[in-house]
């Protein structure tokens, strides 16, 4: 469940490598650097580790080239299958405290990307069914945000506790690239945001929303589309 490998070769270096995750400072960043990037399923160079990330299954996970994981991250790719589930692109930064969870489920995050503090992306779903998150190059995304994948239960039956009857496919949660996400914003499962949106803070994205659309309120709305009005007198002058 944890090192994702029942090798005790593996589970030793695992344990190595996580006597070094409270290690502060510039001696930890270098003692990171130097060992961890043999846990993963792929790691490309210049990556730098924060003190006390917390890793589950590392071996599902692939890291880009010059990715920032900030201290206090949490990154778990438990899954029952035994390809890579969480993969971040090169040049992400994750700040402080985010945690990404694949539990049965896939999360993508595109080039370039920055995931604001404590932030929680989450897939979700039956081992049959992912319900992935897809993040889109150059996407920011503030601090405090929750994107989900899946994750709501099938409620129908009544003989049967919530928690026993599984977890819906709700098809994955997309977010385009170029996208903003404000302060402390919501991405239900299911749904697609737009490429190059402005989702306000404090926003619950309970729909899609188009590309270029800014968006707020709970559920969040669409108010206007970017370069509309510009488009607009542009075919007036002419």
């Amino acid at each position: 469940m944890i090192v994702g490998s029942g090798s005790i070769w593996s589970l030793i270096y695992f344990e190595f490598c996580r006597l070094l995750a409270p290690f502060p400072g510039a001696l930890g960043i270098v003692l990171r650097k130097l060992f961890w990037p043999g846990l993963f399923a792929s790691c490309g160079k210049g990556v730098v580790f924060g003190s006390n990330i917390s890793l589950m299954c590392p071996g599902k996970m692939e890291i880009g080239r010059k990715v920032v994981l900030g201290d206090n991250c949490i990154l778990d790719a438990r899954s029952a299958t035994g390809d890579p589930c969480l993969r971040i692109a090169d040049h992400v930064m994750l700040s402080h405290g985010v945690m990404m969870s694949c539990k049965n489920g896939a999360i993508s995050v595109g080039e370039r990307c920055g995931i604001g503090a404590y932030t929680v992306i989450q897939s979700t779903g039956a081992a049959e069914a992912q319900n992935a998150v897809r993040i889109g190059e150059d996407t920011v995304i503030g601090v405090r945000c929750y994107i989900a994948g899946g994750g709501n239960y099938n409620v129908d039956r009544l003989d049967v506790p919530i928690a026993q009857q599984g977890v819906r496919d709700m098809g994955g949660t997309r977010i385009g690239r170029g996208v903003w996400l404000g302060a402390s914003a919501s991405v239900l499962g299911g749904v697609e945001v737009g490429d190059d949106a402005i989702v306000g803070a404090g926003a619950v994205v309970a729909r899609t929303l188009p590309p270029r659309s800014v968006s707020f309120g709970v559920p969040a709305r669409v108010q206007r589309i970017r370069g509309e009005s510009e488009e607009a007198k542009a075919e007036t002058s002419t």
